[in-house]
This record gives structure tokens, C-alpha cells and sequence, in this order.
């Protein structure tokens, strides 16, 4: 199956829970370039009585259309408005009055940004979840970091189809400010977060990607905030895949569950 975005086809597929629902549900969100789907995830998450949708954005993996970080904002906003009409939703028993996202590295990024923008999301996970904008701001200082950068993700875009890693540092660079997730403090403050970091993680770092949202958020006097790091986790979370699962159905089920 797919969803439409702007003209293109986004390759999905819904993992619907047992039962008659309808069912919360959960919009899973891959990184860069999405190696890793998180797929035991949506298994645990369905087990855990939540739908689990996942899909792959624009220039990723065959879906059409061109890869960029703006585009993945908005595709998840497109899939969020399509899970909501009322055939699709009475089709897979969504209970489209709770909704949340599910995000792991670049897919974090994407479900703290997309979220805090987005109403009809009142649940949000973001797991060793990247910071672009505050990413943007360190490397656009040194060139050289820049375009360490830029040669690190033209070497991870195998299955992106798009502009090169120096374009799209221009584009964290020249939206800074929307990408950086400590710049919606005041809309993520608001809903309920459940943020995950790996102690061991090389790829976004807790002490830059993690901890400063942390801190701001509690600044702020968040409504609804859970933070855990990982001890001994690294970017996958890869000695860590059931505790991370529990962690999350968990949460899903203790502090979601209940329509807005």
C-alpha cells in the first residue's frame, strides 16, 4: 500500500492489532537513510494493542519523488492527514483520536518536530533522536566538519534518491531554526514525551542531541516528560532491542492509552 505526498507515492505498510478496535495507533519513523526499520517495534507495538504504521519518505527505498529533510516533516504531516479520513481509518480500525509517533534517529528529529507541530499528535517518542538545527549550528561553523559531514552521509544515501550530502547541509543549515527540536519547547511541552538515548551512541550523541532538549523541556515544566539513557546502548540500541520494546509499549500503554 502507499500514501500520496505532494504527487508521490510513499511506500507503507499498516500493522494492524487483533481485534475490533478501533485501535491507537502509532506512525513508526525510520532514520537515515533507514537501514534499520525498527520492525521488531511495530510487532512489539501491535502485540501491545496499538496499530503500527510505517512508511518510507519521499526518495527513500522506491518511494517516489526526491529525499530531503523538509520533505520528511512533511510527509509525516501528509500520512497523519490520511490516516484520518474516515474510509482509511474504518478500514484499519484506527482510533484516529490517539495518535502517536515513534521516531529512531532522523525519525526522531521527525517525530519531535513534526509533533510539536501537529495537533492531532498527543503522544511522542523519539529514540536516540537526532537535532538537526543544533547539528547545523556546530558543523556550519568549521568547513572542514561540514564536509566531513557531507562525505559521511553521501556514504550512508545507497538507497536515497536526492540531493548529495552537501545539499542537504546547506538545507539543515538554512532551516536551522525549524530543525532545531529545543526551538518547540513551548508546543513539545505540551504533550506527552518519552525521550531515549544510548550512553554508548557515536551517531547522535546523547550530550548534544539528548540532553540539551532534556534540560530545556524541564526548564520549561513540561506537562508529561520521561527521559531514560540507555547505559550501555549505541546508536541501534542493538544488546538492548527488548528492554527498548518493553520500554516503550510500556509507556504507549501507561500514559497514552486514554483518547485526548
Amino acid at each position: 500500500m502507499g500514501f500520496q505526498s505532494n504527487g508521490a507515492n510513499l511506500n507503507a505498510i499498516v500493522y494492524v492489532a487483533q481485534g475490533r478496535g478501533p485501535h491507537p495507533t502509532v506512525l513508526l519513523l525510520h532514520g537515515f537513510p533507514g537501514n534499520e526499520r525498527n520492525l521488531d517495534l511495530a510487532q512489539a507495538i501491535r502485540r501491545a494493542g496499538w496499530n503500527a504504521v510505517f512508511f518510507h519518505y519521499r526518495g527513500a527505498w522506491g518511494s517516489g519523488g526526491t529525499f530531503s529533510f523538509l520533505h520528511v516533516i512533511e510527509d509525516v504531516g501528509e500520512v497523519v492527514r490520511a490516516i484520518h479520513q474516515p474510509t482509511f481509518a474504518e478500514t484499519h480500525r484506527i482510533d484516529v483520536d490517539r495518535l502517536a509517533l515513534v521516531g529512531h534517529s532522523m525519525g526522531g528529529y521527525a517525530s519531535l518536530v513534526a509533533g510539536a507541530e501537529i495537533d492531532a499528535v498527543s503522544c511522542i517518542v523519539s529514540i536516540a533522536g537526532a537535532n538537526l538545527g543544533g547539528l547545523a549550528r556546530t558543523i556550519t561553523e568549521e568547513p572542514e566538519v561540514a564536509a566531513g559531514f557531507a562525505a559521511s552521509v553521501d556514504g550512508w544515501s545507497g538507497p536515497i534518491k536526492g540531493p548529495g550530502g552537501k545539499a542537504l547541509v546547506e538545507e539543515i543549515a538554512q532551516h536551522a531554526d525549524r530543525f532545531d527540536t529545543t526551538s518547540h519547547i513551548d508546543q513539545l511541552a505540551r504533550k506527552k514525551l518519552l525521550l531515549i538515548a544510548g550512553a554508548r551512541d557515536v551517531v547522535t550523541r546523547a550530550g548534544m542531541h539528548h540532553a540539551p532538549l532534556v534540560e530545556a523541556l524541564e526548564r520549561a515544566g513540561a506537562d508529561s516528560l520521561e527521559a531514560s539513557v540507555f547505559e550501555f546502548a549505541d546508536h541501534s540500541f542493538s544488546g538492548q532491542r527488548i528492554a527498548l520494546a518493553r520500554l516503550v509499549t510500556n509507556w504507549l500503554r501507561r500514559e497514552c492509552m486514554a483518547a485526548k
